[in-house]
């Protein structure tokens, strides 16, 4: 690492599925810190051992980042060098590491993120919906707080996405469909990067009759129009259309 001041702490993204996507500097990085940091060692170890990294792997997850931050802290004030993997993604996004770099910013020890892969990214672009404001809500609550969330998002004007696992797709986009109505444009991502990677554009309706009989595998990014009332003034008007046909 030479040419720039060394962090303590490093967020290094890794690929979301085809570890082929690993950038160069991230590789460079990992083969440089003292310790790595990994949401699953068994997962990390496989995108490790194909770029022949040997560094010590200690389990960072959100079980036991509260028990272990304040002794990762003191490691770095020593002057150990340390490095965050999650499973797939951009540790923080919808995955741990937000609490170590409030922490790191706190008691004043540097650190960087490095760019790389994140999920919502590629399937907001594949969507082909606005891209240029959107927000991103990660995974919805699974029982507190869900309903709120979904009538926040109601009126949302801005491109919506959402992060689901297989499991509760189908759900997820029924009551999609039922707050934001079953002609709001969306899209479903899944398996990106990887072989079976499938991307399927059109409405919220169109999607359930499409994900209803079919058993989903891997991870989901969901992708929501926003709210628009002159859209929504021009769908009742051509509703009364075709009423009056």
């Amino acid at each position: 690492m030479k040419g720039r001041e060394k962090a303590s702490l490093y967020l290094v993204p890794t690929p979301i599925g085809n570890l082929g996507d690993i950038t160069y500097r991230a590789v460079e990085v990992l083969h440089s810190v003292d310790q790595i940091l990994a949401e699953d060692t068994r997962k990390s170890s496989i995108l490790l051992n194909r770029y022949d990294i040997k560094r010590p792997l200690q389990s960072f997850h959100n079980y036991n980042e509260h028990k272990i931050l304040a002794g990762l802290i003191a490691r770095m004030k020593e002057g150990e060098t340390f490095a965050l993997l999650s499973d797939a993604g951009t540790p923080g996004i919808s995955d741990p590491g937000f609490l170590l770099v409030r922490e790191c910013i706190a008691t004043g020890i540097r650190l960087e993120c490095l760019p790389g892969a994140t999920a919502f990214v590629p399937a907001l672009i594949n969507s082909g919906l606005p891209s240029d404001r959107f927000v991103f809500e990660g995974f919805l609550p699974h029982k507190k707080g869900r309903k709120s969330r979904l009538e926040a998002l109601e009126k949302e004007e801005r491109t919506i996405i959402l992060y689901e696992s297989p499991f509760r797709l189908l759900k997820t986009l029924e009551q999609l469909r039922e707050h934001l109505g079953p002609e709001r444009k969306a899209s479903v991502s899944r398996e990106l990067t990887k072989i079976h990677e499938e991307t399927v554009n059109g409405t919220l309706g169109s999607l359930i009759d499409y994900f209803g009989p079919r058993q989903i595998k891997g991870e989901i990014v969901i992708v929501a129009d926003g709210f628009s009332n002159k859209r929504t003034a021009n769908e009742q008007a051509d509703g009364l259309m075709n009423n009056d046909e």
